[in-house]
Parts: structure tokens; C-alpha cells; sequence
């Protein structure tokens, strides 16, 4: 069917096709890790609902907030509250506040993670400001919240079930402005 290569073609093309193949599985590492970090909760990602749980046990669990940002970023940026008790299941609300001090508009996206990483696939996020870019106009100051809630599963997890303190860390990194709002920043030049 296909001609014997022999030689340096043969090696040619075995070069070729590691070289492809190399190629290939970089350019599709950075999806397929979130993907598995997504389904496993490895690395603390966490998993998102549309609503709350059904279920709701006695049990607490101390939810711990954390707030930092990237070294270029120019916002102060901290959450409102240190630690919040929930039971588990019971959704809770937490904010985040941001502010720009300086004379231009910046726009941030924001990183997260959940330590420990076992806790990961038990987080849930109803909703949070992390899912979506923000904006701060010069001077401004917004409160986000972020709505979650602790699985009851967690409790089912040999390695999860004796966690009793989550801590939930956001990093604000700064993005390019939306193009509207760029647009916005040119005409006023």
C-alpha cells in the first residue's frame, strides 16, 4: 500500500512525524489539563451550579477568603470578610472588594483556586464575579460577591471527609480593555 522508506528519508519523515505529533499534544495541553482539572478538581479548580443544593446537613465547614494580585496589576484588591462558618450544602455569599487609584480605566479578569485541592471538586460556585472580565473606571470602588456552596459529598471522599477548613483564593490580573472601551479611551484623545 504505502512505499518501505529506507535510510534518511525514513528518518526524515520519523523526525517529521515526532515533530507533529510533539506539536500537537503542547498546543492541545493547556485544554486537556483544564478540562482534567475540571472534572477531578484537581489543582483546586471547582465545579458551578445554577442553584444552590437540595441538600443541607448540620455540618459545618469554615470557608476562609483570599485576595491578591498580579505584580503588574495597579487595583487594591481584598475581601470583605476573613471566614465565613456554612453548613454544608447551605449556600453562601462573600465579597470581594476592588479598587482602581489611578487615572485610567482598567480592565482585570480574575484567577482562582481552592486549597486543599481535595476540596476542589466539592466547591461549587453559583455565582462569580471570576466568571466574567471586569472594568474600573479611574477612582472607582465595586463590591463583587461570588455565591457557593460546600457539597454534602464531600463527606463521602476518604481524602475530603476530614477537611474542615476551605480557603478560597481569587488573583486579579490585568487584561487588555474590551474594545468598546477602548474605543471610548481613543476618542477622548
Amino acid at each position: 500500500m504505502f512505499p518501505r522508506l529506507q535510510g534518511p528519508k525514513r528518518t526524515l519523515a520519523l523526525t517529521v512525524g515526532v515533530v507533529v505529533l510533539m506539536g500537537s499534544l503542547a498546543w492541545a495541553s493547556v485544554p486537556l489539563y483544564d478540562m482534567f482539572c475540571r472534572v477531578t478538581g484537581y489543582g483546586g479548580t471547582t465545579n458551578t451550579a445554577d442553584a444552590g443544593s437540595d441538600v443541607i446537613l448540620d455540618q459545618t465547614i469554615k470557608v476562609r477568603f483570599d485576595g491578591s494580585l498580579d505584580r503588574d496589576m495597579p487595583w487594591e484588591f481584598k475581601p470583605l470578610q476573613r471566614e465565613m462558618e456554612i453548613r454544608l450544602g447551605e449556600t453562601g455569599l462573600a465579597f470581594y472588594e476592588a479598587h482602581n487609584p489611578t487615572d485610567r480605566p482598567v480592565a482585570g479578569q480574575a484567577s482562582y483556586n481552592v486549597a486543599p485541592f481535595d476540596a476542589g471538586s466539592y466547591f461549587t460556585k453559583i455565582d462569580c464575579f471570576c466568571f466574567t472580565e471586569q472594568v474600573l473606571q479611574p477612582g472607582e470602588t465595586v463590591q463583587m460577591p461570588v455565591s457557593f456552596y460546600v457539597d454534602p459529598e464531600i463527606l463521602e471522599d476518604r481524602d475530603a471527609n476530614f477537611i474542615h477548613r476551605i480557603t478560597l483564593s481569587y488573583t486579579f490580573h490585568e487584561i487588555d480593555l474590551p474594545e468598546e472601551q477602548a474605543a471610548l479611551m481613543i476618542a477622548d484623545d
